[in-house]
């Protein structure tokens, strides 16, 4: 029987000691006594090594930045203790902030588990870059204008064109365009769907170094425009912008998708922007 409680003792003794190892490995350490989960560690570098800034390298892991991760951890579980030791997990600030942040982190997680299930296809982004190309139109166009208050004030000045002027010059002396005056008037080169559609129509219309005979009417006031040149329309190729066209699609649909869960709701109440 002594021989018998001796052996189950030791054998209790051995899986203690095989057990603790197995213990620790899921704790950094403890304070106060209370564990320190390394999930923790783990869960903070996960989130460090998705952050990537614009124009830099991927975060490494390194044992540096684990040792500041682990630093970090440690150091909020000691001021975590601190505060609940003063009881201000029972304060009306925290019990406010604590909803706050429960809110965000489900609305990020609606919207990251929409943006998984949503994910515009290759073919849907190769569709939309093909409807943009579509819209720009085939030719781009180098113009000039001068823009100008009045109409006489624009007669005048296509007679002095007519005369010989130079229009360069009278761009300088007279154009209201604070973008282009200084420069001649010179727009560089542009889809005319860049421009109000009164602009656009008579620019199309006119031959290489040619002139409007008649002042072109806009809602910013009278343009005498003239044709530089024309070259076939210059767009990146479909893997340069594939990302940004597939952020932009995803943003939209992120959008849409928050409009149509308001429009759902039922609630009597009225958003500032309807």
């Amino acid at each position: 029987m002594k021989t018998s409680r001796i052996a189950k003792a030791a054998m209790l003794a051995v899986s203690i000691s095989l057990a603790a190892p197995l213990a620790f490995a899921q704790n950094i350490t403890t304070v106060n006594g209370k564990p320190v989960p390394r999930a923790r560690v783990d869960a903070m570098m996960e989130q460090i090594l998705k952050q990537q800034q614009p124009g830099q390298p991927p975060q490494a892991k390194t044992p540096e930045l684990e040792q500041r991760v682990k630093d970090e951890i440690v150091l909020r579980e000691i001021m975590v203790q601190e505060a609940e030791r003063l009881g201000l997990q029972r304060g009306k600030e925290y019990q406010t902030q604590m909803e706050f942040a429960r809110q965000a982190i489900l609305f990020r997680s609606l919207f990251m588990d929409f943006e998984k299930k949503n994910k515009p296809s290759d073919a849907e982004v190769r569709a939309e870059y093909d409807k943009y190309k579509a819209t720009k139109g085939d030719k781009e166009y180098r113009a000039r204008h001068i823009l100008v208050e009045k109409e006489e004030d624009a007669k005048a000045l296509i007679a002095q064109l007519k005369a010989g002027a130079k229009f360069e010059d009278l761009a300088k002396k007279n154009s209201k365009d604070p973008g282009s005056a200084e420069n001649g008037g010179d727009l560089d080169w542009a889809n005319p769907g860049n421009y109000v559609p009164e602009f656009s129509q008579a620019l199309t219309k006119l031959e290489k170094g040619q002139t409007t005979d008649v002042p072109v009417k806009s809602q910013f006031g009278y343009h005498i425009i003239k044709l530089e040149d024309t070259r076939a329309a210059q767009f990146p190729a479909f893997e340069e912008v594939k990302g940004q066209l597939a952020q932009n699609m995803m943003q939209q649909k992120l959008a849409d998708y928050r409009k149509s869960l308001k429009k759902a709701a039922k609630t009597d109440y009225k958003f500032g922007d309807e």
